[in-house]
């Protein structure tokens, strides 16, 4: 019974599936060689940023880089083959989903050991640099947040000499009996000048620290200048970072000397001290009512004073209050770190040091899909309607040599004597040779 023949879309699927099979054919002969190629370059990658992370540079670090960057590439290159060759091979969905679940934890394990220091390679010293323009913004933000608190605490110079004044005009009111009704300087006049001179020796000391804040805030500009220009200069960025380092103490030296050259402390002390220590001097008028009058003006002084001082010592608090400049410390990165710390800002190096170690990802699916869509194509032909013209005259070849095999023996002689018309020749051949060599015997004798 003869085979029963093919329709014209099984013929077509046959035919689009040989194609198909050609052309894997024809890619499979570079395919290995561009699957080495993409492991080796992610393995140099490795070993670039491998070497950022050794903190020495002897014979053994280097070898130590050189043997991580090797196991890594010979990793992705085994990792990749085995999967380019079973995953299109297998047809049940169960095989196909425990195959992707390898696939998704052999890439998590290539990212985790190769993508991040490729990506070191690729943008460490940019991420670096990114550490240290961060870096000097938040030493600018505390050096200016210091320098802003450090000049509001200058500014109660003015309210300290508001109150000093207000004493003295009082004091000069006294000197001429506009207070107590007594033209003199009398007690009343002695406890408005003394709370007038502590007023100004605490307004002098105030004055003295505006110099010693200006010259601070100048210093500290200078240093966050060189720290600018470290971020951008040419040159390894290692070096760089050691200077920048140095830069960053001697910045956080000044900024801690401009919380310290604040004075609103001071002003709040010696606010809360202006009315309780005062020094309530004799009572010197002669008559007992001109004594009464004199007390009477100091109290009415001290309630004075005492206004003066709480909203001197409320000013003061205010500035105390103000939220302290944020503490900056500078933490030297290496580069496989700052890539990791800053990955937002490097997203694109990042996308291509993943790409170059999980691109075979995609040549998987590719091929997948292809030998799908083989296998559709070859359903419901046979394997005789699948053959080519080769593979046809190989079987046929094959076939004579089992039933050459198989044969008896003279049924083989005569097959071969078909198939090789000198073997019928050969006996009669031997024959003459043997007569031949008689002869020549019988002539030597």
């Amino acid at each position: 019974m003869s085979p029963p023949e093919l329709s014209r879309a099984e013929a077509r699927g046959v035919r689009h599936a040989r194609e198909l099979e050609g052309h894997l054919s024809w890619l499979e002969t570079f395919s290995g060689t561009a699957l080495g190629v993409l492991a080796v370059a992610s393995g140099i990658y490795t070993y670039l940023g491998v070497s950022s992370l050794l903190d020495e540079n002897g014979a053994m670090s280097v070898f130590a880089a050189i043997a991580y960057s090797v196991a890594v590439s010979v990793g992705i290159f085994v990792f990749w083959s085995y999967l380019m060759r079973l995953f299109p091979a297998v047809r049940t969905t169960r095989a196909r989903a425990g195959l992707m679940a390898a696939m998704g934890l052999g890439s998590l394990a290539i990212v985790a050991m190769s993508s991040w220091l490729n990506a070191a390679a690729l943008a460490g010293s940019a991420a670096v640099e990114q550490h240290l323009a961060e870096t000097v913004q938040d030493y600018q933000g505390a050096l200016e947040r210091a320098h802003e608190i450090a000049l509001s605490a200058q500014a109660l110079e003015r309210d300290v000499a508001r109150v000093r004044q207000s004493f003295e005009d009082l004091s000069e009111q006294e000197a001429q009996g506009t207070l107590s009704g007594l033209a003199g300087r009398g007690a009343v006049f002695r406890v408005l000048r003394q709370k007038s001179a502590e007023l100004a020796a605490l307004e002098t000391q105030i004055a003295a620290q505006t110099p010693l804040v200006d010259t601070a805030f100048t210093e500290g500009n200078t240093i966050l200048s060189r720290m600018r220009a470290l971020t951008v200069e040419p040159g390894a960025v290692e070096a760089r970072s050691v200077e920048f380092s140095e830069a960053a103490v001697r910045l956080q030296g000044i900024i801690t000397r401009l919380r310290q050259l604040s004075v609103a402390p001071l002003v709040e002390r010696a606010a809360r001290d202006l009315s309780a220590s005062v020094v309530l001097p004799e009572l010197d008028g002669r008559t007992a009512e001109t004594r009464a009058d004199q007390s009477a003006t100091i109290t009415s002084v001290l309630e004075v004073l005492g206004a003066r001082a709480d909203t001197l010592e409320k000013a003061a608090q205010a500035v105390v209050a103000l939220q302290a400049p944020t503490d900056v410390t500078y933490t030297p990165l290496s580069a496989a770190d700052a890539v990791i710390l800053y990955a937002g800002n490097f997203v694109p190096s990042w996308a291509g040091a993943i790409a170059i170690d999980l691109l075979p990802a995609v040549l998987v699916f590719i091929l997948a899909i292809t030998q799908s869509a083989i296998r559709q194509g070859r359903e419901g032909a046979g394997v005789e309607d699948t053959l080519t013209l080769a593979e046809l005259r190989a079987a046929v070849t094959a076939l004579r040599d089992v039933e050459g095999v198989m044969a008896p023996p003279a049924t083989r002689q005569e097959a071969k004597a078909k198939t090789d018309p000198e073997a019928e020749r050969e006996p009669g051949h031997a024959e003459d040779e043997s007569h031949r060599v008689a002869e020549l015997k019988d002539k030597r004798a």
